[in-house]
């Protein structure tokens, strides 16, 4: 049995008794660290096993261990095949329209200031790099504070539209900042960061395509990047998963790019297939899970993979929808008690410490206080189209960036088509605030420095 298993089994027990953990390890075993140490990854013998069981058995009323109810897996049905952010139209008039992408850069360049890297270069990963506004923007605060540096860029990113968004950033990157290499990657959080794909079958089949850019200008990058727009067509393809309804890539895709002149520079920094490794100086997971996920899927899926991917000195910044502001408004005026934003930053680095077990001994989860982790960003309106007369416009946008950032899904969405009970609460809402903002709420994860 595996310790979260026994320690489901204890804090259940402990809750229907009213009992203290420590009170329990004592009268059960005689040692009353006995859960915080199975909290730490500890393991326990068979013996002490059967004596936590035994005492649970004789005091629960007729002696026999009630059954735990399991949570219901994240799934989602795969006739839809949706996720939040592949409705193209929502998603592309939300970038437009509210500073969130800006405002999470600025907050990530924050953490520059932290890091220390190690030769021979410094590392970078981007666990879903959207558009890539939010990682073009740090690399650009990352030349200004480590000009000389080599860069090594690593991106997560599954679907085609964004890959295509991000790579039209990079030569510009690339002429600024020329000893870059940057890697884009369709696999799962679990792989990326190695670019090493976990079954022996999507190993035999990844698809692993180095470019080497010619040239010293822009525009020169940006013809040559163009010109892989037929091979990402015929690569870079998702199906969805028949079990759980999720997005999944049909073969790992690895795509290194960096410049011809500087190969001699950059030698020891470009990966290789099979022999990659991750060892990150700063991670990036800004919105990496959906909003509704639970806080075990995100633990063990997302943020503990990309944890044990940093190095020594290394930092995980992770952003998500904190809720509590005029956008849940309008949500909770169209759907009263609607409410996505329940993981809190705190619950969930919990649950990483958990599932980390021993292995992030050497690391500091930092939740941080409310007026350092939480910041605000705002739908960017003209100020008489938010006082005066609110437009249809105006009022389009705000709606659409509130049910966006509460990842609504279409069918639900479908059912208001005709009902203007919708704009008229984001009207109401635009007028009581005199605009429309949204919270973010961030936490760091750092490893201690040999």
């Amino acid at each position: 049995m595996k310790n979260d298993q026994i320690l489901a089994q204890i804090t259940d027990f402990c809750r229907r008794s009213d009992m203290a953990e420590t009170t329990f390890g004592r009268r059960a075993v005689n040692d009353g660290k006995l859960v915080a140490r199975l909290r730490e990854g500890k393991r326990i013998t068979t013996d002490t096993l059967d004596r936590i069981q035994a005492y649970i058995a004789a005091s629960t009323p007729g002696g026999v261990l009630p059954p735990r109810p399991e949570p219901p897996p994240e799934r989602r049905d795969p006739r839809g095949n949706f996720r939040f952010f592949e409705n193209r139209q929502k998603y592309l008039l939300f970038v437009h329209t509210c500073s969130e992408k800006r405002v999470i850069a600025e907050r990530v360049a924050l953490e520059l200031a932290s890091l220390h890297p190690r030769p021979p270069a410094l590392r970078v990963f981007d666990a879903g790099c959207g558009d890539g506004t939010v990682l073009a923007r740090v690399m650009r605060a990352m030349h200004g504070r480590f000009p000389h540096m080599p860069f090594y860029i690593a991106g997560k990113e599954l679907s085609l539209e964004d890959v295509r968004l991000t790579l039209d950033k990079i030569p510009d990157r690339l002429f600024e900042h020329p000893a870059t290499v940057f890697v884009l990657t369709n696999m799962y959080y679990a792989e990326a960061p190695w670019l090493a794909p976990a079954t022996p079958a999507a190993a035999s089949g990844m698809i692993w395509h180095e470019v080497a850019l010619r040239g010293a200008s822009s525009g020169e990058f940006e013809a040559q990047i163009a010109e892989l727009g037929p091979f990402l067509e015929q690569n870079w393809r998702a199906n969805v998963s028949p079990k759980s309804g999720m997005p999944i890539y049909e073969r790992p895709v690895a795509l290194v790019l960096y410049r011809e002149d500087h190969r001699f520079l950059l030698d020891s920094i470009i990966p290789r297939a099979g022999r990659s490794e991750a060892n990150f100086d700063l991670v990036i997971a800004s919105q990496p899970y959906r909003a509704k996920s639970s806080v075990n899927f995100r633990a063990k899926r997302i943020v503990a993979p990309l944890a044990r991917a940093l190095r020594a000195g290394g930092r995980l910044i992770g952003i998500h929808s904190h809720g509590q502001d005029p956008g849940l408004e309008i949500i909770q005026a169209v759907w009263p008690g609607e409410n996505p934003f329940t993981v809190s930053r705190h619950e969930l680095l919990r649950a990483v410490k958990y599932e980390l077990g021993s292995a992030g001994r050497d690391l500091n989860f930092n939740a941080y206080a409310d007026n350092r982790s939480i910041f605000r960003y705002d739908m960017e309106a003209l100020p008489n189209e938010v006082t005066g007369q609110i437009g249809t416009s105006t009022a389009f946008a705000a709606w659409n960036a509130a049910v966006y950032v509460a990842q609504i899904e279409d069918d639900r969405l479908a059912e208001l088509t005709e009902n203007s009970k919708t704009l008229e609460a984001t009207r109401e809402v635009l007028r009581k605030h005199n605009g429309l903002w949204f919270y973010d709420e961030s936490y760091v994860i750092s490893r201690r420095r040999d």
